[in-house]
């Protein structure tokens, strides 16, 4: 009996794996997308998010039987318990993805504003911190995680990086803010990305260590604050 549970906790972990690289492969078509300016990939975008929704709703299930027919403890019930969260982020991500397509749309239906080279970039970040906090799921890797975490504040700064200098196209030639405004967006999006694979490696921290560590800096910062009065 606990060998075929341990299987069947391996099977949800699997589907997990599957969810996350039909969601990493989104972003990387919808920044194709982007710099290709080839809209046509966007059908490939949206046939992915339905089989990541169909994932969702699967794993959702299996992790709820499991912990009703099973009873686990310790690190399997804390594994069941934010299966379903990361699966959420996941399913998250994905519509991130999607949203960037939707935003794309505007972008390429004019001539190319700038170089797109900090989008790529940004995206190829964010792309990657998705493809560790998997990699941190899968292999309870704390150190894995905690990298990510530290990594987020990248993605930040390449959004407001990406905000001013569009901004100051906008304030030279009005023409130019439909699509500047849509990059903006796109930038959001990628950001937002970057906040779920940051939960998703919040999340292997406490299956690892039952440690809840999110809202941890702003916590610390709220703690020195009160200390310096």
């Amino acid at each position: 009996m606990v060998r075929h549970f341990d299987e069947q906790i391996r099977d949800v972990t699997k589907k997990i794996v599957l969810m996350g690289s039909l969601a990493e492969s989104m972003i990387d078509l919808a920044t194709r997308i982007l710099v290709e300016r080839d809209e046509s990939l966007a059908r490939e975008v949206y046939a992915k998010e339905d089989e990541v929704n169909a994932l969702q709703v699967e794993i959702d299930d299996e992790a709820l039987r499991l912990t009703a027919l099973h009873q686990p403890v310790a690190r399997d019930v804390r594994f069941l318990f934010t299966a379903t969260k990361i699966v959420t982020d996941l399913e998250r991500i994905a519509d991130q993805a999607k949203n960037i397509v939707q935003n794309a749309s505007y972008v390429l239906a004019q001539p190319s504003l700038k170089p797109m080279v900090d989008l790529p970039i940004m995206a190829e970040i964010a792309q990657k911190m998705v493809r560790d906090a998997l990699t941190a799921v899968v292999n309870r890797d704390v150190n894995i995680a905690e990298r990510i975490i530290a990594e987020e504040s990248k993605v930040d700064a390449f959004r407001d990086q990406v905000f001013r200098t569009l901004l100051t196209y906008m304030v030279a030639d009005p023409g130019t803010i439909q699509r500047a405004l849509s990059l903006i967006l796109i930038s959001r999006n990628i950001e937002r990305i970057g906040d779920h694979a940051t939960n998703i490696a919040e999340e292997a921290i406490y299956i690892v260590q039952g440690r809840d560590v999110r809202h941890a800096a702003s916590q610390a910062a709220a703690a020195a604050a009160r200390n310096a009065v």
